[in-house]
């Protein structure tokens, strides 16, 4: 089949016709959308120390386990939860039956092998026997001497004796308890060490820590007294569970403290060197994976641009960034549903014709 270039002409005029019909007829420009009313914060300049405020549990510095070096039943537990104990004192003690009778065997097979290494020699000397039945002799002695010092340790640590004076902190077992080797029987605080409140910080706050810096420290029992302590030890790698790093902060002292009681404490961070802007929560929009996007106000051209911004933490009243905005610059807090970017807006002003106070933020 043959066509000709007609046909299509004549398929063009009811498209023109249709393009027509669907301009304005007074062939007048479509008028552009109202713009939106809506109010903004300034992201400040204004440099203010960051306050860390974490909780966390009082303990002795030095907290130490007790345990058997070997398996036994307890026989004697003569230390309870809170007690002073003084350096050298029996705190618990194994039956020594399975371990004096290792003992007694070990020295009969020592004696043993004395005397046959005293008999291998005066034979040897005599020409009766070769040296190696000498040599085997004598390893036989060294191997049993060996054994009885391993017996004497194992009886010997079928005892408890407290390695200093201190608390006792728990009491984890109870006289007839059979117990295996290794296992924690009695913790014992070393008081000397001082009371310390263990804190379970963040990482992204962590970092910002530093050895001396001052705390404001409030215990629970202690009503509202605040006391001032410093932070002594930063862990230096994350639990694996919870990703936050162990913080220990050391407390003046005071008789009231005890192990185990509720505290919280403040600490000015370090943010030297850093750069922290925030802006108002209603600002920030679409947050996924760390970032989220605002509607930066150019109060030349009255319009909206979209910023992607970085984010860190949010406050009560406050939303921290690391990047995207700079100081000065004005974000939309209202409207946010309706603008998009390029969008014309007007900054609107309260009853007393005064422009909408900024919310401040802050820069380092």
């Amino acid at each position: 089949m043959r066509f000709s270039g007609k046909p299509l002409a004549w398929a063009a005029v009811p498209l023109a016709l249709c393009l027509a019909a669907c301009g304005d007829s007074d062939g007048a420009p479509v008028a552009a959308p109202p713009p939106i009313d809506v109010r903004v914060a300034e992201v400040g300049a204004q440099s203010q120390p960051e306050r860390i405020d974490a909780a966390g549990t009082v303990a002795l510095r030095r907290e130490s386990p007790l345990g058997f070096t070997s398996a036994g039943r307890i026989t004697l537990l003569s230390a309870n939860e809170g007690d002073t104990v003084r350096s050298g004192q029996l705190l618990a003690a194994l039956d020594p039956t399975t371990t004096a009778a290792t003992l007694a065997s070990a020295e009969a097979e020592r004696a043993r092998a004395a005397r046959e290494y005293a008999r291998s020699s005066e034979l040897f000397e005599k020409g009766w026997v070769a040296r190696p039945r000498v040599d085997s002799a004598e390893a036989a002695v060294r191997v049993a001497e060996a054994n009885v010092r391993s017996a004497q340790f194992q009886l010997s640590n079928s005892r408890i004796v407290a390695p200093g004076s201190g608390i006792i902190i728990a009491r984890l077992a109870e006289p007839g308890q059979v117990v295996a080797a290794g296992t924690p029987v009695l913790i014992l605080g070393d008081a000397s060490s001082g009371h310390v409140l263990r804190l379970a910080v963040p990482d992204r706050q962590a970092v910002r820590l530093r050895v001396g810096q001052p705390a404001e420290v409030s215990i629970g029992a202690l009503g509202d007294e605040r006391l001032t302590g410093r932070v002594l030890e930063i862990a230096g790698r994350a639990d694996a569970a919870t990703g936050t790093f162990l913080v220990e902060v050391a407390l003046p002292a005071d008789e009231r403290l005890r192990s185990g009681q509720i505290g919280t404490a403040r600490i000015i961070a370090d943010t030297a060197g850093e750069r922290n802007l925030s802006v108002p929560p209603q600002a920030v929009f679409a947050a996924r994976a760390g970032e989220a996007f605002v509607y930066v106000v150019d109060s030349a051209r009255n319009r909206v641009t979209l910023r992607r911004v970085t984010l860190a933490e949010t406050t009560d009243n406050s939303i921290r960034l690391t990047g995207g905005l700079e100081p000065g610059e004005m974000v939309a807090v209202t409207g946010i549903d309706r603008l998009s970017d390029g969008q014309a807006v007007r900054v609107v002003r309260t009853g007393n014709s005064a422009p909408a106070a900024p919310v401040a933020a802050t820069a380092r």
